[in-house]
């Protein structure tokens, strides 16, 4: 089996520079060496996984948090487009937020978590793909592992991405999404949207987020999307309504568990194509998109589902 991996040294406030070693060792004990490529900056590792399948690597593995396994999972799904279709999807799981790796149980030691993806079995789950406008006002299309929001989730990315240097690990991911999660609550303004899912009727409404799920948690742990299946070919639509800062602020406790389902300020819905655009002064409301832990631009956008279309070894 022809190994690559897709390593973000910046992954976990920096911590990955002093785990992945081990995960060197690992690798190429079990498969006497790999391909590895080595990221920069946001976009490397869609490119690096795009590559690397061209170059005919049977596994991909994704080193570092949701953001990385995001990208590498871009890349691999462009590739299938292509024709090649042969190449997994593996997670070392050394982020910020690793809830991709949670979902399916990845252990964090390399010694594990190697054996493990040597003796998986291919399986197949779904993806995303997510149609948006960038910063700089174009249309750019990319796929999302497990989920895609727009909302409140956009400015906590963008102030949790900048801070992660600076945290080095000190924080835990979970304590420091739930800390910005609540600066930021306090500081947003909620946006009018109007959400249809598979052509039925439109939900109008004043939201703080708008999640479209194909795992249930994002932000290291938070249950947002309690009934979201990786493998049924469908996308669970989690609309919060935005009515006022002080109750999202007592109810955020509730997504940890799951319990917001039972709410009447969220919606929950399931489909297989979700359009979301802004209502009103299309300015005021062109809510910041989130893609797997990172907010490369704004609504409109469009969520469609690629059931089976992604090949773990996990």
């Amino acid at each position: 089996m022809r190994i690559g991996a897709v390593m973000n040294p910046a992954a976990g406030g920096g911590r990955m520079r002093g785990e992945w070693p081990a995960f060197v060792t690992a690798l190429e004990r079990r498969f006497g060496g790999f391909v590895l490529r080595e990221t920069t900056r946001p976009g490397d590792a869609s490119a690096m996984a795009l590559g690397l399948a061209r170059e005919g690597v049977d596994v991909v593995m994704a080193a570092g948090g949701d953001g990385t396994v995001s990208e590498v999972a871009d890349g691999l799904l462009r590739a299938r487009a292509e024709g090649r279709e042969g190449t997994a999807l593996a997670v070392a799981p050394v982020g910020t937020g690793s809830d991709f790796a949670a979902a399916f149980g990845i252990p964090r030691d390399a010694e594990e978590c190697v054996a493990r993806m040597a003796a998986a079995a291919p399986r197949q789950i779904d993806a995303g793909r997510i149609s948006f406008i960038d910063d700089a006002g174009q249309p750019v299309v990319r796929h999302f592992a497990s989920i895609a929001s727009l909302g409140v989730s956009g400015p906590i990315d963008r102030v949790i991405n900048a801070a992660k240097a600076k945290q080095r690990g000190r924080l835990s991911g979970p304590a420091l999404f739930y800390l910005f999660t609540l600066r930021e609550l306090m500081r947003y303004r909620f946006q009018n949207v109007r959400v249809e899912v598979d052509g039925g009727p439109p939900v109008e409404a004043r939201i703080a987020l708008v999640a479209v799920a194909n795992n249930r948690s994002f932000g290291g742990g938070m249950l947002i999307a309690p009934g979201a299946i990786m493998d049924d070919g469908l996308l669970e639509v989690v609309i919060v309504r935005g009515n006022s800062r002080l109750r999202l602020m007592k109810d955020l406790r509730l997504v940890y568990s799951g319990a917001h389902r039972n709410i009447d300020t969220c919606i929950f819905l399931r489909g297989r194509r979700i359009t979301v655009t802004p209502l009103g002064d299309p300015r005021a409301n062109a809510a910041l998109v989130d893609v797997d832990g990172e907010s490369p631009g704004r609504i409109p956008a469009t969520f469609e589902v690629l059931p089976a279309a992604l090949t773990l070894r996990v």
